[in-house]
C-alpha cells in the first residue's frame, strides 16, 4: 500500500482565552451540557492562560515526523483549528492521492478510535470529488516504542522523589474514564482491557512487580456508572494504607494536555501534598522522536506488508485493523457506544 502523505489527526484545543468557550461548545454540541458546567471546565483552561498544550505538542511532533521520513505531513483536528476538513481539502488541492492517518490515541473505543474514523469520513465528504484515500493506522497501545517511552518516563519521575522514598514508591497508572456502558459496547470492554494490558506491560518493563490502575477525569451525572476506581479515591486509599510516595503514569494519554496538567499536576498533586505523600508524575510521549518513529513504523507496516510490532505478553488483547476512507474497522466495534457517551467536558481517551 503506497501513500503520498501522512495526516496527523487529533482532538484540538484552544490557543487563547477567547477560544475556550467556542471550543468547549464544539466538543459538547448536541449533548445537552448545561452552561454552568462549561464555565467550570473553562476555568481549567483559563488557569493556563486559555491555551491547551495539545496543538503546540502536535506541531512539534509533526516537525519530528518530517525529520525522520520523506512524506509531507498534514495536521487536522476534530474540534478546533486546524480542522480536519480543511486539512483534507488542502491535501486534495495539493494533489495527494492517498494518505496514512496517525491519530493521537493509542486505543480502541468510540471516542479514541471509531470517532476518528467518522472524522475521516466527514472530512472526505467535505473535500468532495478528488478527496484523497485515507487509511487510519491501527491502535498502538502495545507497540515496543510506546512501552519504552513510558518506562523511561517512569524512571525519570522516580528520580524526582526523595531518595529514601524511591524504592517503596507505588506506581499508579491512569487513563481517561468512560461510561461502563460505552466500554461494554466496544469489543466488549476492549478499551479497558487494552489499557490494563498496556499498564501491565509498562509496569513489568519498568521493574514494578505490582501496580495500580485507576481512572481519571470522569464527568457526567452521578447515576451513570463510569470505569472505576477513580484515581483520587485510589490515592486516598493508598495514603490510608501508609504509602508515602506515588509515581502516577498517565498511560492513557500520549500528550500533556489539560486533563493531564490540570487533573494530575494540579488537583491530584495537591491531594497528595495534603495527605503527606511524595508525588511524581511520569511524562507522556508528547513530541519524543521515538513517537515519530512509532508513527512511521505503523505506516511502514502497511507500505511494506510487515507484521505489526507488538510487545508480547501472557494475555494479549486485540486491537482494531486499519480503517480505509472512514469505513468501520473490522471487526465492527463501538457502534453501540456512540449513544451512551455523553461527557460534560472534553473526555474519553487520550488526546
Amino acid at each position: 500500500m503506497e501513500f503520498d502523505a501522512i495526516l496527523v489527526l487529533s482532538f484540538g484545543g484552544p490557543e487563547g482565552p477567547e477560544q475556550v468557550r467556542p471550543f468547549l461548545e464544539n466538543v459538547t454540541r448536541g449533548r445537552g451540557v448545561p452552561p454552568e458546567r462549561l464555565e467550570a471546565v473553562a476555568e481549567h483552561y483559563l488557569h493556563f492562560g486559555g491555551i491547551s498544550p495539545i496543538n503546540a505538542i502536535n506541531r512539534a511532533l509533526i516537525a519530528e515526523l518530517q525529520a525522520v521520513q520523506d512524506l509531507p505531513v498534514y495536521f487536522g483536528n476534530r474540534n478546533w483549528e486546524p480542522y480536519v476538513e480543511d486539512a483534507v481539502i488542502a491535501m486534495r488541492d495539493d494533489g495527494i492521492g492517498s494518505a496514512a492517518v496517525f491519530t493521537t490515541s493509542a486505543w480502541s473505543g468510540y471516542s479514541s478510535c471509531a470517532q476518528y474514523v467518522e472524522d475521516i469520513a466527514r472530512a472526505r465528504r467535505a473535500a468532495g470529488p478528488g478527496a484523497p484515500k485515507l487509511v487510519k493506522l491501527r491502535p498502538y497501545f502495545d507497540h515496543p516504542l510506546f512501552v519504552e517511552m513510558f518506562v523511561d518516563a517512569i524512571a525519570a519521575a522516580a528520580e524526582t522523589l526523595p531518595a529514601d522514598l524511591r524504592a517503596d514508591a507505588r506506581l499508579v497508572c491512569t487513563a481517561h474514564s468512560i461510561p461502563v456502558a460505552a466500554d461494554r459496547g466496544c469489543g466488549p470492554n476492549l478499551y479497558s482491557r487494552q489499557v490494563a494490558y498496556a499498564a501491565r506491560l509498562v509496569a513489568a518493563a519498568a521493574g514494578y512487580p505490582d501496580h495500580d490502575l485507576a481512572w481519571q477525569s470522569r464527568s457526567g451525572p452521578p447515576q451513570v456508572a463510569w470505569l472505576e476506581p477513580d484515581v483520587a479515591d485510589r490515592l486516598r486509599a493508598l495514603a490510608e494504607a501508609g504509602v508515602r510516595a506515588v509515581i502516577v503514569c498517565p498511560i492513557g494519554f500520549v500528550a500533556d494536555h489539560i486533563e493531564v496538567v490540570w487533573d494530575l499536576d494540579h488537583e491530584l498533586r495537591a491531594q497528595a501534598e495534603v495527605a503527606g505523600m511524595a508525588f511524581a508524575r511520569a511524562g507522556t510521549p508528547n513530541a519524543d522522536r521515538r513517537f515519530a518513529r512509532l508513527a512511521v513504523g505503523l505506516v511502514n507496516e502497511l507500505r511494506c506488508g510487515r507484521e505489526p510490532e507488538r510487545v508480547g505478553g501472557p494475555d494479549p488483547v486485540p486491537g482494531c485493523l486499519a480503517s480505509i476512507n472512514g469505513e468501520p474497522c473490522r471487526p465492527p466495534h463501538c457502534v453501540a457506544a456512540q449513544a451512551t457517551v455523553n461527557p460534560t467536558k472534553p473526555s474519553a481517551g487520550s488526546r
